[in-house]
């Protein structure tokens, strides 16, 4: 054998040990030829290749890998050009985590979860309203690889007190984005979230796809998705059932689009809520289509708090070809929500709902009253148009009917149950 084929040989056995293969587990020759292809994969796409047991990960399901993911990301922060981190395939307890930017040498950074996260279920580790996995400043950011994030939401789900006190301490968010720009998130599953699952906050040119999320229909506040002062965000092609709603879009937002999202269980699609504070940014250019609702409390609904103390607006508005199965409220205009077991509203909301489309429509409703628009009576809603609406009453004992208040509908097409009277 040449001297040049056994250098080439020892390089590659150095680089093979060095990465932390042996942790995983692999065995064999299958294993070192597998790891071979997926290093070959990450070096012929980037300059920079981080492997977290290369930083002390143990993946044993009871050593704490923060440190060594923060130690990782902090490298793979600092290279320049294309840069991979991979976590690969094993159980990681971790605690709360932020991968911070900016990383100002970087081009493209793709974070690879191969593995399962669990999160530490110790809630005095983590700040009010903060992500327990939680990416800020961050350009160009890929997370992916068809890993899972839970959050051991069980144990902590007795301490949300959110529907009792109006300021309640917000519980831990899954994964959670904030000030992004130019992210991508694709294959990944969180489940069993203490809060939401997945929170973006002031994210520009964000996508999300084949996203799955899962927690139990009785779970508090388990929102799928939050959006909230983003702009130009695209969700598609996602399996979402939790305890509440699938996706929720906050106040200001801007050129949203959402499309073959399967919600349930959960309380459906939701604008809101809005209004509950003062200088709330406005919603608008919202795009929901070809979405499905399987026995959701909701299908679409657009929430606003009563007695608002700021003024603003939803506007331009869409929300077409979307089918319901069993949905109690299919389509829901609630201008005084209220999520506390007593309410006493001292004024009307001062949110102003226009230019709204619900287009194609259709399914079954577990309840009489598919369509329910109540408005607010300080600013009631104008240019409500729907299309082609066609729902049943699940049981098929008797015709669907409709409510209207405040609100200036017009009506195109097929329209089950009639228009308001």
């Amino acid at each position: 054998m040449s001297l040049e084929i056994c250098t080439k040989l020892f390089l590659l056995f150095s680089s093979f040990c060095f990465n932390g293969v042996f942790a995983e587990g692999s065995g064999g020759t299958e294993g070192f030829e597998q790891y071979g292809r997926e290093l070959s994969h990450y070096e012929g796409r980037s300059s920079h290749f981080f492997n977290v047991k290369s930083f002390g990960a143990r993946a044993d399901q009871l050593t704490d890998d923060s440190k060594a993911f923060r130690a990782a990301w902090k490298k793979a922060c600092e290279a320049i050009g294309e840069v991979d981190l991979v976590i690969p395939k094993g159980n990681y307890l971790v605690g709360p985590v932020k991968f911070e930017g900016p990383c100002k040498n970087v081009s493209k950074i793709t974070v690879h979860v191969k593995g399962y996260l669990k999160a530490t279920t110790n809630l005095s580790k983590y700040g009010d309203g903060a992500g327990w996995v939680e990416f800020r400043w961050v350009e160009g950011l890929i997370l992916t690889g068809g890993g899972t994030f839970d959050g051991h939401g069980a144990k902590a789900w007795p301490y949300n007190r959110c529907s009792t006190d109006f300021n309640c301490k917000l519980l831990p968010t899954n994964v959670k984005f904030v000030a992004m720009n130019r992210t991508i998130v694709r294959s990944i599953t969180s489940v069993n979230s203490k809060f939401f699952h997945i929170a973006l906050v002031e994210c520009r040119h964000f996508k999300g796809s084949k996203i799955k999320i899962s927690a139990p229909a009785d779970s508090p506040n388990t929102d799928g998705i939050h959006i909230q002062r983003s702009s130009s965000v695209y969700f598609s092609q996602s399996v979402i059932g939790t305890g509440d709603d699938c996706i929720s879009v906050g106040q200001g937002n801007s050129q949203i689009t959402i499309t073959g999202i399967s919600c349930g269980p959960g309380h459906g699609i939701s604008v809101g809520s809005l209004g509950r504070y003062r200088d709330e940014g406005d919603v608008s250019g919202l795009v929901v289509r070809d979405c499905s609702m399987t026995g959701t409390m909701n299908g679409i609904r657009i929430k606003t708090w009563a007695n608002s103390p700021g003024r603003s607006a939803a506007t331009n508005m869409t929300f077409e070809n979307i089918n319901m199965n069993n949905v109690t409220n299919p389509i829901i205009i609630d201008q005084a929500y209220c999520p506390f077991t007593s309410c006493t509203p001292k004024g009307p909301s001062k949110v102003k709902l226009s230019d709204i489309y619900f287009r194609k429509i259709k399914g079954t409703s577990s309840s009489t009253v598919a369509v329910a628009l109540e408005c607010s009576k300080g600013t009631p809603c104008q240019d409500i148009y729907l299309e082609d609406v066609q729902l049943e009453l699940a049981s098929g004992e008797k015709q669907v009917t409709s409510t209207c208040k405040n609100v200036n509908a017009k009506y195109i097409g097929t329209q089950i149950p009639p228009p308001c009277a």
